[in-house]
């Protein structure tokens, strides 16, 4: 009989968790001014990255490595764990704020992205609340494929699972990081901490809808993991404090066939 892989028990663990927090706290079926349409989009678009296109690109990008270099399986095994992290966070992590930063800026790959923030309030439910072509094109899935092959597939288990952990964190409205910013003792603990990974403080300030409520920041905090790639290349912005307000400002409303499906379909 097949076991369950610890890693996938983790993953399903720490949804589980933040869906419970927010069903007794926050109500997870019933956020502030959702439409019937976010329930389709945030359903379709993770069901489709988590039983197809993410293992069906880590696969393509293990047999696409082993066809160009096949004697390269595994070979980087043996290198030091904080080198296999740190490939990791460089290739997937850093990648991916690169994927993230020019969707707000390249108007076709927007158009991929808008599902994730047409979501005018923040939950679990809209960590992968992507068009679904979108994670087809993200580079970070593929060189964690190429990863894999090289060697890294135990360390990645572990990363991946420390980075969710994050981004859910990040999206929750069950916001850990705001007791904490309460307690002056922790303030300079808080400090390194918002400045490394994605906090609710963050993130929510990049799903803001009003640029001049002075915390929105939707040009920048684009890290998913690290927040300091932001620090690094200075689209950060700090406020320890969250929006009144989630959404688009000034976009035309368009459907959940749309949001998921586009180019393919045009309102």
């Amino acid at each position: 009989m097949p076991q369950l892989r610890p890693d996938l028990i983790a993953i399903l663990a720490i949804f589980v968790f933040f869906a419970l927090a927010e069903f007794f706290r926050t109500d997870l079926f019933h956020k502030p001014r959702q439409r019937r349409k976010d329930a389709i989009v945030e359903i379709v678009g993770t069901s489709t990255l988590l039983l197809l296109t993410q293992p069906l690109i880590l696969f393509a990008a293990a047999m696409l490595a082993a066809f160009i270099a096949p004697d390269a399986r595994d070979s980087l095994a043996g290198i030091p764990i904080l080198a296999q992290v740190g490939l990791l966070l460089v290739f997937d992590d850093m990648t991916q704020y690169w994927w993230h930063r020019f969707s707000h800026s390249v108007k076709w790959l927007y158009h991929l992205h808008r599902p994730h923030h047409d979501a005018e309030y923040m939950s679990i439910r809209i960590v992968y609340r992507n068009n679904i072509f979108y994670y087809f094109l993200m580079p970070g899935i593929w060189f964690s494929g190429v990863l894999i092959y090289l060697g890294l597939g135990t360390v990645y288990a572990f990363y991946i699972v420390i980075k969710l952990l994050v981004i859910c964190g990040a999206h929750s409205d069950v916001r850990w990081d705001k007791p904490l910013y309460k307690i002056k003792a922790l303030s300079p603990v808080m400090w390194l901490v918002e400045r490394t990974i994605s906090t609710p403080s963050t993130h929510w300030a990049h799903h803001g809808k009003h640029k001049d409520d002075g915390v929105t920041h939707y040009k920048g905090n684009f890290g998913n993991l690290l927040f300091f790639w932001d620090v690094l290349f200075g689209t950060a912005k700090i406020t320890r404090r969250y929006p009144e307000l989630i959404g688009v400002e000034n976009l035309e409303p368009v459907s959940a066939q749309r949001q998921l499906l586009w180019p393919l379909v045009r309102d």
